[in-house]
């Protein structure tokens, strides 16, 4: 039997502090696993009738949202179905926004997002990438709102590789990514909601928009309408005329402050639990969140915390660095949990070999029976303080009705994962708690199996700083000097700091001369690629050429630009060569320039908040390199000049760089070259080229991956970009 419900003067959820707003919801349904939302969000998509908005940290055009067939006479990709759905009633407009990712992700995301869903689809489906950010965040949000009067909720990108049923069998036929490869069983849940709820999301949604473009969408809203057609009429409501709390996570951005809603409700949640806290995430790294954990564990009569998390990170390197912060995490709350309280977990799938636990992509958690918290945020700390993200939260308020509801959602989640029936785990739980409850009903076959991840000496020791794997705001260029530069023990040379103020004053006349003369205009992509073309004729191409680049890297003139016009100029193969080649050359002088400047000198040059600079990067080498070389930090020239001042070993310098620049190198010269040519002569020949090259490069992706050790699943390697 289940406990008595909380009682109903102590209300959680309270706007302006850790909710947005609170607003009445008629309906709302948790969709557990991909086949039930998808089917649900492609009915009320079809049956939108005057908007369709969609905000996503991914978005894939090839996907298919119901892999067997919808049989509803639209087409089945989302792309081709997005396009339909717009193209036959003339009063529909849909506005679709997507994280405008990082190079980190190029081999994660489909090709040319923008000319899929954007060019080639009807004019009333407008698709914008969204890089309104601070440096190092991204947009996390997962959306759909139809006409205002239904939403969608939860941890679901319309993405692929995401699809699967409650069984997660091993042998499931459907369970395939856009090029029919298989991938793992994959776990996730999202809200689906009506009423007033849904119309706030609209405006959430239309804000971001607002925020991502500078333009507002056209139309007013006509508000939510009850019983609308996109409800689908096989979807049972868990709860109906309840209070919903929206909860958010926005950086502070444009002169807005910072939104921490979503860490706040945990903070509360946790510090209310009276018997039990259950969670399924994809991440635990949280500072905050272990931090708020550890007491209560600590307590004698505190409840029971029960974890269900995937086992594995996606690939070599986010296991080693998010699985690092993981290890942290997990020997945190053991080391606190002096009664025996607390449980980590991961679902088990009989007969999947690799992996054999479901990856779990879910961010749920649940409060005894007093609160139910479903959303895009994930237990790290990019998600509480620095990316943008959104859920909801129902709360019991003392409602028996409600209370019964939260519960039974916790349950048949637990069923799930354990095979059993939902009665049989609320049957334990009221009997033992909730990890008690866990131990007493594993079994063989589908079960949940006891995760306990372990700490490798060496991985942690070259783990770069929480900071930058996990941020908790903002990345600033100037952080790249601080991680990197150490102390120094002596002041430098009197002829380095008269080099010094050379350095300094030309970089000032540089500046001056960008914003005063014609010199921004005359470093655009055209001019560049007229100068690479004249250099392409001459005599000695590759010294030209790289000597370009090291004149550029000099100038602090952005590497893109010139990665592009490489490209455009001596097409993949040679524009690849000269490309890479050219970046590394001009990687190695400046990062000479850093070294013969000194440290102290690079401090004083980039600014005084470098003193605070730690040598623990630089001796974990390559992978510290890679990783800045991954993720758009700080410029290229301020990266390179930073390190040569630190003691990084040249040799990890040059390799890490090699190894993070070459596949974002490659994909920039191949689609300028490629592209380029089917603009300037849109034949059949050339588009039949340009797919040719498509083609190749998704088997370059699949290699790269294995390379990698797996792909990610929203933020598989870590979302430092």
């Amino acid at each position: 039997m289940q406990s008595d419900p909380s009682p109903p003067d102590l209300a959680l959820l309270q706007p302006g502090r850790n909710c947005w707003r609170i607003e009445p919801a008629h309906r709302v349904a948790v969709l557990v696993d991909g086949d039930a939302y998808f089917r649900a969000v492609r009915h009320a998509i079809a049956n939108a009738r005057h908007s369709i908005r969609i905000l996503g940290w991914d978005i894939d055009s090839r996907m298919r949202l119901v892999p067997g067939g919808a049989d509803d006479g639209l087409p089945e990709p989302l792309g081709d179905f997005l396009h339909e759905v717009v193209a036959r009633r003339p009063s529909l407009k849909a506005w679709v926004l997507s994280w405008d990712f990082s190079m980190l992700y190029a081999l994660e995301r489909e090709w040319l997002p923008v000319y899929k869903l954007g060019w080639r689809t009807h004019r009333r489906l407008r698709f914008r990438l969204d890089a309104a950010h601070p440096l190092g965040a991204s947009h996390h949000q997962k959306v759909v709102v139809v006409d205002d009067s239904v939403a969608f909720v939860g941890g679901f990108d319309l993405a692929g590789s995401r699809w699967d049923r409650p069984e997660h069998r091993a042998d499931e036929p459907l369970r395939v990514d856009a090029t029919g490869k298989p991938h793992p069983p994959f776990h996730d849940v999202q809200a689906m909601l009506d009423g007033p709820a849904a119309a706030a999301f609209g405006e959430l949604a239309r804000e971001r928009w607002r925020r991502a473009t500078g333009h507002v969408p056209t139309g007013e809203p006509r508000g939510p309408v009850r019983g609308h057609a996109a409800w689908a009429p096989w979807v049972r409501p868990d709860f109906e005329n309840v209070e919903l709390g929206i909860s958010r996570t926005e950086p502070g951005h444009d002169g807005r402050p910072a939104v921490h809603e979503i860490l706040q409700l945990h903070r509360d949640a946790i510090a209310a639990a009276r018997r039990d806290l259950y969670f399924e995430n994809q991440y635990l790294t949280a500072e905050t969140v272990a931090t708020a954990l550890e007491p209560r564990l600590a307590e004698p009569d505190g409840p029971q915390v029960a974890i269900v998390s995937r086992r594995t990170e996606s690939g070599w390197l986010e296991e080693a660095t998010m699985g690092v912060l993981r290890a942290r995490f997990h020997r945190r709350l053991r080391t606190a949990d002096r009664h025996g309280r607390y449980g980590l977990f991961c679902p088990i799938v009989p007969d999947v070999v690799e992996p054999d636990c479901v990856n779990v992509h879910s961010k749920v958690f649940v409060v005894d029976d007093r609160l139910l918290s479903i959303g895009s945020a994930n237990l790290n700390n990019r998600s509480m303080l620095l990316d943008t993200e959104c859920g909801i939260a129902i709360e019991s308020r003392g409602d028996p009705r409600i209370a019964a509801a939260i519960a039974g959602v916790r349950d048949r989640l637990l069923g799930e994962h354990l095979g059993v029936a939902p009665a049989r785990v609320a049957e334990a739980i009221a009997d033992r708690g909730l990890v008690r409850a866990i131990e007493s009903l594993r079994g063989e076959g589908r079960t949940l199996s006891p995760l306990e991840p372990t700490l490798d000496p060496e991985r942690e020791a070259r783990l770069p700083p929480q900071a930058i794997v996990d941020p908790e705001r903002p990345i600033e260029p100037d952080l790249i000097v601080k991680e990197f530069v150490p102390p120094e023990a002596t002041r430098p040379a009197s002829r380095r700091l008269v080099m010094l103020g050379v350095v300094a004053a030309a970089l000032g006349l540089l500046a001056i001369a960008w914003r005063l003369t014609p010199l921004s205009e005359f470093l655009d992509v055209g001019r560049l690629t007229a100068i690479v073309q004249r250099l392409a004729d001459g005599p000695f191409t590759p010294v030209a050429v790289i000597g370009g680049y090291v004149l550029a890297g000099l100038l602090v003139v952005p590497v893109t630009l010139l990665i592009g016009a490489t490209g455009f100029v001596f097409g993949p193969l040679m524009g690849g060569v000269y490309a890479i080649t050219g970046s590394l050359a001009s990687a190695l002088v400046t990062y000479l320039l850093g070294r013969w400047l000194g440290r102290d000198s690079v401090r004083r040059l980039a600014g005084p908040r470098m003193n605070r600079m730690s040598r623990r990067i630089a001796r974990r080498g390559v992978l510290a390199v890679t990783l800045l070389r991954l993720m758009p930090v700080a410029p290229f020239s301020l990266v390179n000049l930073v390190a040569g001042a630190s003691h990084i070993r040249l040799r990890d310098f040059l390799l890490g760089s090699a190894i993070g620049m070459a596949p974002g190198i490659l994909l920039t010269v191949v689609f300028v070259h490629n592209l380029a040519e089917a603009i300037r002569d849109p034949s059949p020949a050339t588009f039949a080229m340009l797919a040719t090259v498509v083609a190749a490069l998704v088997a370059l992706s699949v290699a790269c991956k294995r390379l990698l050790g797996g792909s990610s699943r929203d933020g598989g390697t870590p979302r430092t970009a």
